[in-house]
């Protein structure tokens, strides 16, 4: 059998990797031959790579492709780029679509592997890169204190509900406050780390900056974008990009006779989703076009929450134009292409 090309497809999970191994021959059918499990951690990589060397031809490409999943693929990754295996990480949207076409009914880790490896042998897909340090570093701080900022509510609703009560126990409320003052503490450091973090690298500085122009969004809400995406590493157009954050529309609809509501997937990158909130609902008060867009949708159908989250999409979509045209935010120019759109 004369093989062109292998790929191992890998459904990672946080305990295990789901692997499925598959070849292309020379007549360009696809074979799917060898499944097997690993434990998602180093002991698990060096044995995948040794039942690998086993199952696989010396001189034949091989590649390994994986979905975009959380942090759970990272070491990983990294482990498979410093031995140097070729690997493809895409969005786990791609993959999504492509199961569709493959008419999956049931979707398990085993399935899910082998529409990853099927995908890979049927596309050509570039190298995957290590992420930027900046990035990364991003990444990690954003999401600190985003967790921060989630734990310093719950200890702010546990003061008022302990100074709310009839009888309120005193070191109680000491411990609770001392707690929120280490939070407040905390939070003021990670600022200033990310500040720290730009100022090392001109070049991630200045997009941040120019992400700045748009209305409502500040520089956490950059460096959170660009943190989640890689510095959009892996996203290719609008499209892309607001399908990773999950703040796509879908819609059911079977025949005639059934039909949902066209709702947001929510099937993506939840970090990203979070931060857009503010920066719509500053933008919906501060610049004319998102406020026209606003406007325009809660006229449409009534509903102002549907009507923030396509602001939000708007405002993720602007981000990444920026980004590519390296260019600043001008209103004008937006609301041309705006205008433009609904023309078509």
């Amino acid at each position: 059998m004369n093989v062109l090309r292998q790929v191992l497809g890998v459904d990672v999970a946080q305990k295990e990797l789901v692997v499925t191994l598959g070849r292309l021959n020379q007549e360009l059918s696809a074979e799917l031959y060898l499944r097997r499990k690993f434990a998602n951690k180093e002991t698990g990589f060096e044995a995948l790579l040794k039942w690998l060397k086993k199952n696989t031809i010396e001189n034949v490409p091989l590649r390994v492709v994986m979905e975009a999943t959380g942090v759970y693929h990272q070491k990983f990754a990294y482990y498979l780029e410093d031995n140097g295996i070729d690997l493809s990480i895409v969005l786990p949207n791609k993959i999504s679509n492509y199961m569709r076409t493959l008419s999956v009914n049931t979707i398990t880790d085993e399935t899910c592997a082998d529409a990853i490896t099927m995908f890979g042998l049927e596309r050509k897909l570039e190298n995957w890169k290590r992420p930027n340090k900046t990035y990364k570093t991003l990444q990690q701080l954003v999401r600190e204190r985003d967790q921060i900022v989630s734990e310093r509510v719950v200890i702010k609703n546990q003061i008022h509900a302990e100074e709310s009560g009839a009888e309120p126990h005193d070191r109680s409320l000491v411990r609770l406050n001392e707690r929120l003052r280490l939070m407040n503490k905390q939070e003021k450091e990670i600022k200033l780390d990310i500040d720290q973090c730009l100022k090392n690298n001109a070049a991630v500085k200045e997009i941040v900056d120019r992400i700045c122009t748009i209305p409502g969004i500040g520089t956490l809400t950059a460096a959170t974008i660009l943190g989640e995406t890689n510095g959009f590493e892996l996203i290719r157009n609008k499209k892309q990009l607001t399908s990773y954050a999950g703040l796509d529309v879908k819609e059911k609809q079977s025949g005639t006779s059934v039909k949902g509501k066209p709702k947001i997937s929510k099937k993506g990158n939840r970090h990203l989703r979070k931060a857009m909130h503010l920066p719509a609902l500053t933008a919906i008060k501060h610049d004319q076009g998102h406020k026209d867009l606003f406007v325009r949708l809660v006229a449409r159908h009534g509903i102002k929450m549907k009507a923030i989250v396509a602001v939000q999409r708007k405002l993720l979509e602007l981000t990444y134009i920026l980004f590519k045209n390296q260019d600043n935010y001008d209103p004008q120019k937006t609301a041309k292409s705006e205008k433009e759109r609904q023309l078509q």
